[in-house]
């Protein structure tokens, strides 16, 4: 097996470490905390220090193994192991190769993000401008040619999509613009309207993201439906008009009740939970439009019929969040959505492990962060 230790980059550079601590995922429940050579960019690439990494629930789900990382008998795998993992970053240039300033339009010292996806460039989808699709479809953290933030150092190769991020942006809100990216195109994919009535489903970080995300368009009404009550609170201060605990009430037809019976215009699910595909299809009106952001553990299984002969839905998925970094690395400089205590926990790299689990359960947690 080639390991993650042996790249045509990992030449000794004299201005930095020779190595560094890094988490190295081998496969499902393998996750090795490792000391690795500091990788040394070349041409058009630059080096970035990170100073967090984010943990959101696709690093629990590709920990454990889950079908749509590691592939089935239907779905080939998406990891190439051995692998750096983390994709939810921010660091701070501190070498480059030669033209990777010039090319990425930064220099040494600038506090940096890059978005989660690599892109080749060349195939149909990248040469649409519908990069976030690109075919080859490397993410940060999930192959061994692109390893991700858990780690001291990181490469940002010549394909990376580089921002710049203000210097005085805390560390703990920082971190939340690569979620924030993805839940304003997901709020995006709504087409949201000032007569709308608006469910999110989840209200985790990329829920919470959403709400932000939608109440800047200002829909009629915005209604968010979760089972954690300090979720909800977190809900309520990022703009939510009603909350909903579907353990303690009807929301399909509470919602109905609130509509003349006809339920919601628009349903965004992020829960990653199964069951709320149904209840979503269950609520939103006839044409309607039902978003879905989340990834499962599972298949779901919907009535088709719903989608096509009785509402006539509009379905729409949501993937990354092409083009909404600049709005992302905005909102939160500026606190037009105000993302202070989302991150609840801290933990050193070498405490990875803890930080899945604490992760994993989410007990009175949200975003939890490694600092390498």
């Amino acid at each position: 097996m080639t390991s993650v230790l042996e790249s045509p980059r990992t030449m000794r550079t004299p201005e930095l470490p020779a190595t560094m601590k890094a988490v190295v995922c081998y496969n499902p429940g393998d996750y090795r905390l490792e000391e690795v050579p500091v990788p040394v960019p070349g041409p058009d690439e630059v080096l970035t220090k990170v100073e967090a990494c984010g943990i959101c629930m696709g690093d629990v789900k590709t920990f454990h193994g889950a079908p749509s990382f590691w592939g089935d008998a239907t779905q080939p795998r998406y990891v190439k192991p051995p692998m750096i993992p983390g994709h939810e970053f921010i660091g701070r240039v501190v070498a480059a190769g030669p033209g990777g300033e010039a090319h990425h339009k930064v220099a040494i010292g600038d506090r940096v993000i890059s978005e989660q996806i690599v892109p080749c460039w060349a195939c149909r989808f990248c040469n649409h401008g519908e990069y976030w699709m690109c075919e080859k479809h490397d993410l940060y953290g999930f192959q061994n040619n692109v390893n991700g933030a858990m780690a001291a150092y990181m490469i940002y190769p010549k394909e990376a999509i580089v921002h710049q991020v203000p210097d005085g942006v805390p560390i703990e809100e920082a971190i939340l613009i690569e979620p924030l990216a993805c839940s304003l195109h997901a709020a995006d994919r709504g087409n949201v309207g000032p007569d709308d009535v608006v469910v999110v489903a989840g209200a985790g970080t990329l829920g919470l993201g959403i709400i932000g995300g939608l109440r800047r368009q200002n829909p009629k009404t915005l209604i968010v439906l979760d089972t954690r009550a300090e979720r909800l609170d977190l809900a309520t201060r990022l703009g939510a008009d009603l909350t909903l605990n579907p353990l303690e009430t009807d929301v399909v037809a509470e919602v109905k009740r609130l509509t003349d019976g006809y339920g919601c215009d628009v349903y965004i699910d992020a829960t990653g939970y199964a069951p709320s595909v149904n209840q979503g299809l269950a609520m939103v009106r006839k044409l309607g439009t039902y978003v879905e952001l989340s990834v499962f553990n599972e298949e779901s299984t919907v009535d088709w019929s719903i989608i096509g002969d009785r509402k006539e839905l509009d379905i729409h998925g949501s993937h990354l969040g092409p083009y909404t970094y600049p709005r992302a690395i905005d909102y939160v400089a500026t606190r037009k959505i105000d993302v202070r205590g989302l991150v609840t926990h801290q933990f050193p790299l070498e405490q990875f492990a803890d930080a899945l689990q604490v992760m994993e359960r989410g007990e009175h947690s949200l975003k939890v962060i490694l600092i390498p």
